[in-house]
């Protein structure tokens, strides 16, 4: 009868220890990461946006939030150019990406479905991604050719 004590309260010591471990997880994935303001200007309108300029930042992006403003966005901005790319991990509102030169030249525009994980990857190498609600850059007649300012 010891025993089977002896290993119930094992097995039951265990499976706390999991729950604990992947609660823990869960609770660290939705931690505060706080972003920094930029002003992005393109084709003359000035958007107040976040700024991700570090791993940690670029690594959350947009992610767990429920709702976004019309003219709410984020700026990434990638330590070097390189071919990058998005995905929707854990982000629940449709957006759009520019991918933008060190230059500021907007190369793409394109769509990013909620959840989708699919790596959505600029075309040449960037320096810049700025992430808007889906349809803002159409709304705004912005277009792949047009130029974009940064002040962060």
């Amino acid at each position: 009868m010891m025993v089977v004590l002896e290993n119930l309260t094992l097995r039951i010591s265990y499976l706390l220890s999991i729950a604990l471990l992947v609660l823990s997880i869960t609770v660290s994935a939705k931690e505060s990461v706080v972003f920094d303001d930029a002003v992005v200007t393109i084709n003359g309108v000035n958007l107040s946006v976040e700024f991700a300029s570090t791993f940690e930042q670029r690594a959350r992006g947009l992610m767990y939030r429920q709702a976004l403003c019309d003219d709410c966005g984020m700026l990434f901005k990638f330590d070097r150019p390189k071919i990058a790319s998005m995905w929707m991990k854990n982000t629940n509102v449709p957006l759009s990406v520019a991918y933008i030169t060190r230059d500021g030249v907007i190369v793409d525009i394109k769509p990013l479905q909620p959840h989708d994980l699919t790596p959505v990857y600029s075309s040449q190498p960037v320096t810049y991604a700025l992430e808007m609600k889906q349809g803002w850059f159409t709304q705004n007649a912005v277009n792949v050719g047009d130029r974009a300012a940064f002040t962060y």
